[in-house]
């Protein structure tokens, strides 16, 4: 017998545990992703695990028997596209879990795709902006930074940028910081 397959639900704020549980003691087979994180208090810093994708959870279901996942405390809707329900394949939740199980250090970042317009806001090029070339093994990518009219590519941390919307044709100037560092 074949696996029903797997949605994303959305589930109300700082209720993926719960909802998961709770779909967990009906017999369905659910995902939350999760990442550890360190959290400054005021009196201690902790690291703490903090779902990968706050405010959704997997889980394994028949679309066509949507009434007793609805009715879960904490879960919103099934993630559709239009009124349909959009299975999220086995191969994207297998290798998140693959993710989390071999131990390398990982954390959300901002969907970045090749010719993507980005502003470096951490590092020593903070200030530029520049066009996505490539992504390279791990967390590092390659950007094109203009700078005085030409372009250098620069291997720096996926972190360290933000992706911007531009108007085509638009240049960012350069920031007084910037200016003085090439001063």
């Amino acid at each position: 017998m074949a696996l029903d397959p797997w949605f994303a639900l959305r589930v109300k704020s700082n209720f993926e545990q719960t909802s998961a549980r709770l779909l967990h003691c009906q017999g369905y087979e659910e995902f939350v992703p999760t990442y550890s994180t360190r959290r400054q208090w005021t009196d201690r810093t902790k690291v703490v695990d903090v779902p990968l994708f706050p405010g959704y959870i997997f889980c394994r279901l028949n679309r066509w028997t949507l009434a007793p996942i609805l009715k879960t405390p904490g879960v919103v809707n099934v993630v559709a596209c239009g009124s349909t329900p959009t299975p999220v394949g086995d191969e994207e939740v297998e290798a998140i879990r693959t993710l989390m199980v071999t131990g390398t250090r990982f954390e959300p970042t901002s969907y970045l795709t090749v010719g993507q317009r980005l502003e470096v806001i951490r590092g020593p090029l903070a200030g530029l902006s520049g066009i996505l070339v490539s992504v390279r093994s791990g967390w590092r990518i390659v950007v094109s930074i203009d700078l005085l009219q030409r372009s250098v590519a620069a291997e720096i941390d996926a972190s360290c940028v933000k992706a911007v919307p531009m108007a085509p044709g638009r240049s960012r100037e350069l920031t007084p910081q910037v200016r003085q560092r090439l001063a």
